[in-house]
């Protein structure tokens, strides 16, 4: 097995985004002068599990890798890595990562990081072949990972307390607008893809809700919905005493009025150019909104 095959098994570069995110919600909640090793250790685990899950999800979809174009030459459907010793990386990649975040972080970390693995591989990536309503289902495990990092920061339990998990902290005001915030961000994006890549998904046996959308009114308007959606969430965290509005509102309101705009543009001209156009818009604006929250946080 070659670095190349190894790097694109564990999908490096969409394991970078798990990396991100879990980093900004253990920023946002750590106090100053937080415990650093604390914070490597979160990544560490949350790294890990996103290794392990891109492992399984792959072996789980050899079949339809192998007949569409963009996925064909993986390492699973090439030949070039056999099942066995994938599903050997993964299950050590997963369990490590469990393991890791129980004993160095928190029960909650590791129990969050258990359901990202339960919804992705045993929700998410079989619902692919049987209703378009993976996408959804895809986006919530896609923004769980902040909320490790968000509970990562709480640290273990005092000594001497009486072992419980802490379900408050996923009640937290800046858990619930980082999960709606990765929700939201993830299906405009998504949507984009699905409908460039419509024959291809098609070919491959999925069942996602630009297949049969040729001009792409649905999508599109799905799409510009979502996006919507963030412009409303951006008052959220201002509400909650979470941000600071002056530092907060103008540049998120502008990045997801920028998000909608192109979304708007989608829908009005369903055209592979205004999807690809949002598409990059995506990947432009995530790392702009977090910037932002990270800068105009408040911090206990």
């Amino acid at each position: 097995m070659t670095t190349r095959d190894l790097l694109t098994l564990t999908k490096f570069r969409l394991s970078a985004l798990v990396i991100v995110t879990t980093f900004v919600g253990f920023w946002l909640r750590a106090p100053k002068g937080f415990d650093f090793w604390l914070l490597f250790h979160t990544i560490i685990g949350s790294t890990l599990a996103a290794f392990g899950a891109a492992v399984f999800n792959q072996l789980m979809e050899i079949e339809p890798d192998s007949r569409m174009q963009r996925t064909s030459d993986r390492p699973l459907p090439s030949g070039r890595v056999s099942p066995s010793a994938a599903f050997g990386i993964g299950w050590l990649l997963s369990a490590w990562a469990l393991i890791h975040l129980t004993i160095q972080v928190n029960m909650e970390a590791a129990a969050l990081t258990a359901l990202t693995l339960a919804v992705y591989l045993f929700i998410y990536t079989p619902l692919k072949r049987q209703s378009a309503t993976n996408t959804l289902v895809g986006a919530v495990s896609g923004a769980l990972p902040p909320l490790i990092g968000w509970a990562g920061a709480a640290g273990p339990l005092p000594a001497g307390s009486v072992p419980h998990f802490r379900w408050e902290l996923m009640a937290e005001p800046g858990a619930i607008y980082l999960f709606l915030l990765l929700f939201l961000w993830q299906l405009p994006h998504f949507l984009a893809i699905n409908w460039m890549y419509r024959d291809e998904y098609r070919k491959g046996g999925f069942v996602m809700l630009a297949n049969d959308d040729e001009h792409g009114a649905r999508t599109s308007k799905h799409a510009l919905a979502y996006a919507v959606s963030t412009v409303l969430l951006m008052f959220y965290p201002v509400y909650a005493g979470a941000a600071s509005a002056w530092w907060f509102l103008p540049p998120a309101l502008l990045l997801s009025g920028w998000l909608c705009m192109l979304a708007f543009r989608f829908n009005r001209q369903p055209e592979r150019a205004s999807a690809r156009k949002l598409f990059f818009c995506t990947l432009m604006y995530l790392p702009g909104i977090l910037i932002v929250s990270i800068l105009a946080w408040k911090h206990a």
